[in-house]
């Protein structure tokens, strides 16, 4: 068994993995003459007055929620811990049946039920501002019954995860959160892999891109071709995203059998074929440079510490105020409302950190695409700044976000960064080399 000392070497040896994966591509000469020259750029991404307003007004509405969310995420939690709300729930649940699975997703559903409607005016309110700004088109009904799939489906797999956290408690009371940890890790693999497959489609609908535009699919495989990753085009699909909102996105998603390259059909209608291929030039970065591995060792490593000092948090937690709350021990049905109070409070500091890793491949991913259609299209800078310039413009992004804000919220450089970069960048000039071809 573990004690407490050897957990903490671990936890320790694992941070300094997370920051050799972070840091272990370093920045080519080219690559830091761009981001010099980029911080000085101001004009690669701007707006025109009829949509900087607009923009301004929807990022502090956008930080308002986001911040105001976070800290009612966190509080919600104490005031119902302090009326004994996750008590009352675990005696209504061990009174409707003495079976421990139906207790758990019993009481899984009334705590999670609980949370939904204390959420729920934020989230009316989100949409509202969506809709107001022009980036939804759901109509109320499509989106109620999108959060009633997400609550059906968190219910389930949380339940389930539920039922093996306390069967790893009282076998293991002081080390569950290394034990924990195991089949938290392989729900997430597992949800990687099989999330593609499952579950995006019970959200939207997807076609194989081959059918709806063989065209630009032999213009994205001449990207592929040059970048030497195995794409084939029956992993390359078409999502119909214009049904529920007026933004652009591409992403990558799954692994082996089940992975992917999701275009948009927004994208593909607002795009240029060269502007598709840096768009998809960046999501074939996220595969040639392991981002998909990276992330999910990241995230390991992240949630051991945080299930680490989440069992020392809860077990003083409890000790203090576990009577107050009418929680009986670690191993009752209520103590799931601890846990996730302090894994929410927990998650708010390391925001910074998950989206400081986030935003580092991201980058590398900017690098990567607009490397990668060299000789494909034209010319790369212009090409690549248009796109994010078409972006910002259909998101409404403000050319000008808040450097805290951005620093703490943003999971992305901000569109006046990379636009900016995307203009500097040219590691073909002067006897430059680029860094991934």
């Amino acid at each position: 068994m573990f004690s407490f000392r050897g957990g903490l070497l671990l936890v320790v040896a694992l941070l300094v993995l997370m920051t050799t994966l972070w840091w272990a591509q370093g920045t080519t000469p080219a690559e830091a003459l761009a981001l010099r020259q980029a911080a000085v750029i101001r004009t690669a991404y701007t707006l025109p007055p009829d949509k900087l307003k607009p923009a301004q007004e929807l990022f502090r509405a956008r930080t308002a929620l986001h911040f105001v969310g976070e800290g009612w995420g966190i509080l919600q939690l104490v005031l119902l811990l302090a009326l004994g709300v996750p008590a009352r729930l675990r005696n209504v649940a061990e009174n409707f049946t003495k079976n421990r699975w139906g207790q758990g997703f019993v009481f899984a559903f009334l705590f999670l039920l609980t949370i939904t409607l204390l959420n729920a005016p934020l989230r009316v309110y989100g949409h509202h501002v969506a809709v107001a700004y022009g980036l939804s088109v759901q109509g109320w009904g499509s989106w109620v019954w999108d959060q009633a799939k997400g609550f059906l489906l968190t219910w389930f797999v949380g339940s389930l995860l539920m039922m093996v956290l306390f069967w790893v408690i009282r076998r293991s009371p002081k080390h569950w959160w290394f034990w924990f940890w195991i089949p938290t890790m392989a729900a997430v693999l597992f949800g990687v892999f099989i999330s593609p497959i499952v579950v995006d489609p019970l959200f939207n609908k997807f076609q194989p891109l081959q059918q709806r535009n063989p065209a630009l699919v032999a213009q994205l495989e001449k990207v592929v071709a040059r970048s030497g990753v195995s794409l084939p085009p029956d992993r390359m699909f078409f999502m119909q995203a214009s049904q529920k909102v007026t933004s652009l996105n591409a992403y990558v998603t799954g692994f082996g059998p089940s992975k992917r390259l999701v275009l948009w059909d927004t994208t593909i209608a607002a795009a240029t074929p060269d502007e598709l291929s840096g768009v998809f030039g960046h999501e074939l970065g996220h595969y040639a440079l392991h981002h998909i591995v990276r992330g999910l060792l990241f995230t390991a490593v992240l949630l051991l510490v945080a299930f680490f000092v989440g069992h020392r948090m809860t077990h003083w937690l409890l000790s203090r105020y576990g009577a107050r709350w009418r929680i009986r021990s670690q191993n009752d049905w209520a103590f799931v409302a601890v846990l996730a109070l302090v894994l929410n409070a927990l998650n708010f500091v390391s925001e910074p950190i998950d989206n400081a890793f986030s935003r580092s491949i991201e980058h590398a991913a900017d690098v990567y695409g607009q490397e990668a259609i060299h000789g494909i299209v034209a010319d790369p800078q212009t090409t690549t700044q248009r796109g994010f310039q078409r972006l910002g413009e259909t998101s409404l992004d403000d050319p000008a976000p808040h450097p805290f804000v951005d620093f703490w919220t943003s999971s992305h450089p901000s569109i006046a960064d990379r636009a900016a970069f995307a203009a500097a960048y040219n590691p073909w000039a002067d006897g430059r080399h680029p860094k991934y071809f």
